[in-house]
């Protein structure tokens, strides 16, 4: 049987509404019988039933981390770094995967809030940057950037995709595919501008392709460019995921890496060293991204001042065998 509140009340011979005031430290309680309300917790092994006082306090130490894809693992790695931080502030993390559909995300939304959840990390936005505010909850847009009222955390993909782009010219790349993320996810679209820039400033022969993230597709799409655009030499994959999905394309069509074809991936994933041959990619600052968003979260819970709203972590090029 489950101890309950009663049996405390009961053990320590005081009122229900004594145990409740020692539980929520309010009010007024005497000495005598607080030690005796925590001697009873101790010896009954009573713990709290944290509905009933989330219930009660409107808040329960929970944060809420919706991703649009938990099987990408640069999410996870992401996540790890939530859960660490979370955890060291006594914040326990609910993890919620979007597929980037709307109608989940505002799912997720809606429960999230029942549960009193003290805010929530997107690294999804499907919904108007206005709807957010209606949820009246503190927020942080991690690798999204949704509005300027929101905390941000993201990293220099535009700029990282420029070195991709540029290391590829160096290494003597004449066509350069770019096997682009999702239209409309700021992440995906900074980096396709810095390709774009790129190529155009040096004025060599480029192809775009959608791939969604998605490794099958990248393999898809890979093989589709090929058939129309054999003369390719270069791949600048917006992920590390997409990057290995273009390797396997690279590999049903007999082409060698790097000595054919050369790539480079984004996001800097242990799967890029796991690839054979190894994956030049540009790296982020994952785990120290995943920390700020979480420290600027519980900021906001704790309703500590938030000094800067913009935060954006470098990336570098890390060359390995692709290139």
């Amino acid at each position: 049987m489950m101890t309950t509140i009663k049996d405390v009340a009961n053990y320590a011979n005081v009122s229900v509404a004594t145990v409740s005031r020692v539980l929520n430290n309010k009010g007024y309680i005497s000495k005598t019988a607080e030690e005796a309300v925590l001697k009873a917790i101790k010896e009954l092994d009573y713990r709290p039933n944290s509905v009933a006082r989330s219930l009660y306090h409107k808040t329960s130490n929970m944060i809420g981390l919706l991703m649009p894809d938990i099987t990408n693992p640069f999410f996870p790695e992401l996540a790890r770094a939530v859960e660490d931080v979370a955890m060291s502030y006594g914040y326990t993390v609910v993890f919620c995967n979007t597929d980037e559909e709307m109608e989940k995300e505002k799912t997720y939304f809606e429960a999230l809030k029942q549960k009193y959840v003290d805010g929530m990390i997107l690294t999804t936005s499907n919904m108007d940057s206005t709807k957010y505010d209606e949820f009246d909850i503190p927020l942080v847009a991690l690798d999204r950037i949704i509005s300027e009222r929101i905390p941000t955390v993201v990293s220099e993909n535009k700029k990282g995709a420029m070195e991709a782009t540029q290391h590829l010219i160096e290494r003597d790349c004449k066509y350069i595919a770019h096997l682009r993320g999702p239209v409309g996810v700021r992440p995906a679209d900074d980096r396709y501008n810095g390709f774009i820039e790129i190529a155009e400033k040096e004025g060599i022969g480029y192809v775009t392709a959608d791939t969604q993230f998605s490794i099958e597709l990248a393999e898809e799409k890979t093989l589709e460019l090929f058939q129309s655009h054999p003369e390719i030499d270069g791949i600048f994959a917006s992920s590390d995921v997409t990057a290995a999905g273009a390797m396997h394309a690279l590999f049903k069509l007999n082409k060698q890496v790097p000595q054919d074809v050369k790539i480079v991936g984004f996001d800097g994933i242990p799967l890029g060293t796991m690839l054979v041959p190894s994956l030049t990619t540009i790296q982020q600052s994952i785990y120290k991204m995943g920390e700020k968003a979480t420290q600027l979260l519980i900021d906001q819970i704790e309703q500590k001042a938030i000094d800067t709203y913009y935060h954006e972590f470098p990336t570098s090029l890390v060359v390995r065998h692709t290139t």
